[in-house]
């Protein structure tokens, strides 16, 4: 009877560990979708550069705010009465500021509306590509430095004026 559960257990645990390997052998990240997943981080940076200077025009280019160094002494001075009333802030200075302000403060959202976009987006990743790539990325480091490699490369053929694959 002991050899007969040796045996059970020996099979078993052959069998399971065949299984993991079969498992783990369905989850390997190919290269195609680790240059997908490189490219919506590349179209991620850009959409981030691009509303970064609109941002940057939309302070330098202010008729009312009349550039930076007012900007950021507004900034500076912005929720504090007596630091409002020092710097003599206008109501449409004020009103110029806040619809900044109201800019900066939704890029972060209209960033990760974006990215999800894409992420959702089968043609352009996809989500199951993306998790299994992302859970990759987190438990491989060299996959991580790989994938960063591959959107420094996009990033370079980009500012090359080659254009990247979009």
């Amino acid at each position: 009877m002991r050899k007969i559960w040796m045996f059970m257990f020996l099979f078993g645990g052959l069998s399971l560990a065949a299984f993991a390997q079969e498992a783990a052998g369905e989850e390997t990240v190919t290269d195609d979708e680790l240059k997908k997943f490189a490219n919506v981080e590349f179209m991620t940076s850009e959409f981030v550069d691009k509303k970064t200077e609109e941002l940057k025009n939309m302070i330098l280019n202010n008729e009312v705010i009349d550039g930076g160094a007012r900007y950021n002494e507004i900034k500076a001075a912005w929720g504090d009465a007596a630091k409002e009333a020092e710097i003599e802030l206008t109501d449409e200075e004020r009103a110029a500021y806040k619809a900044i302000k109201d800019f900066q403060d939704s890029l972060q959202s209209s960033v990760v509306e974006y990215k999800t976009e894409l992420i959702k987006d089968d043609e352009v990743l996809g989500v199951s590509t993306y998790n299994k790539v992302n859970g990759a990325i987190k438990e491989d480091p060299a996959m991580k430095e790989k994938l960063d490699q591959m959107v420094e490369e996009m990033k370079s053929k980009d500012e090359d004026g080659e254009a990247p694959v979009k």
